[in-house]
């Protein structure tokens, strides 16, 4: 598997990474799969930059904030006005309860259209997640995790190759958070909070507790720290981290790709 960080800033876009997006590819059937998970603002833009948005065989979106959503009206436009090809293609968007209500209303101009997820029909197919139930996408197994954030939000379990990603998405500490990390060779994880600073429960990682979770769950192979908003300092995060966490602590980098 290869994993693209097309957009990694937390909350919003800052001025160096669009927000949360991710590309992740394999190679089945003698053709490159493109799987992307999280579509937030401006990662549309970026995301041309390593794949033809026609090539997308799937999203999936781990909760319906606008930094992880926003930029599916845009893939819309692209997929039925394209000129090349258009209204050729389908791409199944995997999302929490209402997503095809939530991006008709993004998409919509009048009333009608902002409540009719079938406007966006046939280009985008819309299947709910579901607590710790798989799909698959070409070479992926996707089991999604339901976490801990104020809107029904999943981690994403993503396996190809005999190898495993882990995305947290947007989480506080949670016991799900143990089966959705055991064993993951990657673990991408929230850390949009600093220690000492940010008290909010039941919103986000701080570095710390990400590396408590990754250590919990046992047997991760790289602890990988992502939604870092612009205001604050990656380092800060990444020393909080490698307080607990004994191996490298990497922090994403947008546009930066990674073999898994």
């Amino acid at each position: 598997m290869k994993l693209t960080i097309v957009g990694c800033s937390g909350s919003f876009a800052g001025p160096e990474s669009p927000a949360s997006s991710y590309l992740v590819q394999a190679e089945y059937e003698g053709r490159t799969w493109n799987l992307v998970l999280d579509l937030g603002n401006g990662a549309l833009g970026s995301l041309q930059q390593f794949i033809d948005p026609l090539a997308i065989d799937a999203v999936v979106l781990s909760h319906l904030h606008p930094d992880h959503c926003a930029d599916l009206s845009g893939l819309h436009v692209v997929l039925r006005y394209h000129p090349v090809s258009p209204q050729s293609v389908t791409v199944p968007v995997w999302g929490p309860v209402g997503t095809g209500l939530r991006i008709a209303r993004a998409a919509g101009v009048t009333d009608a259209e902002a409540n009719d997820p079938s406007q966006l029909e046939p280009e985008f197919s819309f299947r709910e997640l579901a607590d710790r139930a798989s799909f698959t996408v070409g070479p992926f197994t996707v089991t999604a995790y339901r976490v801990n954030h104020p809107v029904e939000a999943f981690g994403l379990r993503v396996e190809a190759d005999g190898k495993v990603l882990a995305y947290t998405g947007d989480t506080d500490s949670t016991p799900a958070l143990s089966p959705l990390l055991t064993g993951a060779d990657l673990a991408l994880m929230d850390s949009a909070f600093c220690d000492e600073r940010d008290d909010a429960e039941g919103i986000h990682l701080s570095g710390r507790r990400a590396a408590d979770a990754a250590v919990a769950a046992g047997g991760v192979q790289r602890l990988m720290l992502t939604h870092i908003p612009a205001w604050n300092e990656p380092e800060v995060c990444r020393k909080q981290a490698a307080a607990v966490w004994t191996g490298e602590v990497e922090l994403a980098e947008p546009f930066a790709s990674y073999d898994i």
